[in-house]
């Protein structure tokens, strides 16, 4: 089993094929579940310096800070296919290390990140060196493969801004999870294909020293400040985050597939679709747009049933394509869902 890229200007809402789990029918029961040992959204204060993302400049050169992978395991892959394994295991984050890891990804055009485990500074490291790494190896099919718990709300929000950056596809396949800080993640992906469950929960405010419910809410007002702008630049819906704060921590509220899309977790996401269509529009014209965002309707409604083979979907994508007129001969670098053909060869 096989799952492309789905990147572009109109990106479907899908699911990733084989989920294991019954959806609940309904967005209005919210369904609960228990938090593990490792979960949680923890805020911890710090000082400026220590919230603020590498400074690009030190990333483009070779000498990279020393760094490693935190509490989670990572593996860099170079296919879609996550039967055959999830890659080469990478933990030391130093540039030749994330270099010898990435590069048969070269020749592929494509690095897949598989990363299980908590959302702490080692995997927001993580993020930054393999976006840096991607861009200069020029591979534009960029997956990060996600099954964590949760973790540090400052660790998510730097690596989610890296993703933002850097145009990347977000999996939760089924048997993962995104609990918690993870949710914070998913924001920030070009496109979310989403399997397993999802889950939110209140922030826990590290070395709080709050003695009553007002000291407490002020505290995590700060936070949840922070997680509003991060949000909004990201095109989730704002209200994610009061959400948030209505489930204990002890608790899981599992959102439904209608909800991730309605808070703009999964799929497409808008503020992309948005800046890729208005370059669209100035590079291959009106028409061009009109067409490529009806295929992609169609596609969602015809081709991307859940259970679907992912081979019955790349076949019903590219008859599809010939229907609308793609590819097209002035715009033939923009065809919608290219990687349907790498199936073919």
């Amino acid at each position: 089993m096989q799952i492309p890229v789905f990147a572009g200007l109109m990106l479907v809402v899908a699911l990733l094929v084989g989920c294991q789990r019954e959806q609940p029918a309904s967005a209005a029961a919210p369904v609960r579940g228990k938090t593990t040992a490792d979960s949680g959204a923890i805020s911890t204060p710090r000082p400026v310096t220590d919230v603020l993302p590498t400074p690009k400049d030190v990333l483009d050169g070779t000498h990279w800070p020393a760094a490693r992978v935190g509490e989670g395991e990572a593996n860099i892959s170079c296919s879609t296919d996550y039967e055959l394994g999830d890659g080469m295991p990478l933990a030391n984050l130093e540039y030749f290390s994330v270099l010898d890891a990435m590069d048969r990804c070269r020749d592929e055009g494509l690095v897949r990140l598989h990363y299980r485990g908590k959302i702490d500074a080692g995997f927001a490291d993580l993020v930054e060196r393999v976006a840096a790494m991607s861009e200069r190896m020029e591979i534009d099919n960029r997956i990060l493969d996600l099954d964590s718990a949760g973790g540090q709300v400052e660790d998510a929000i730097r690596a989610g801004d890296a993703i933002g950056a850097g145009h990347w596809t977000l999996w939760v396949r089924e048997g993962a999870v995104c609990h918690s800080a993870c949710v914070l993640i998913l924001a920030a992906g070009d496109n979310r294909l989403i399997s397993g469950d999802v889950g939110i929960h209140r922030m826990i405010r590290m070395s709080s020293t709050a003695s009553t419910r007002a000291e407490l809410n002020k505290e995590l007002r700060e936070v949840q400040k922070q997680l509003q702008d991060y949000l909004e630049r990201n095109g989730a819906a704002l209200a994610i985050a009061d959400l948030m704060m209505t489930v204990p921590s002890r608790d899981l509220r599992m959102l439904t597939q209608e909800e991730l899309r309605e808070y703009g977790l999964s799929g497409a996401n808008a503020v992309q679709e948005d800046l890729e269509r208005i370059a669209l529009l100035r590079s291959c014209g009106q028409d061009f747009v009109r067409r490529k965002e009806g295929f992609m309707r169609e596609f969602g409604q015809s081709c991307a049933r859940q259970g679907q083979h992912v081979e019955a979907m790349n076949d019903c994508s590219r008859k599809l394509r010939e229907r609308f007129g793609f590819p097209d001969k002035a715009c033939p670098d923009e065809t919608p869902m290219p990687e349907a053909d790498l199936s073919l060869q």
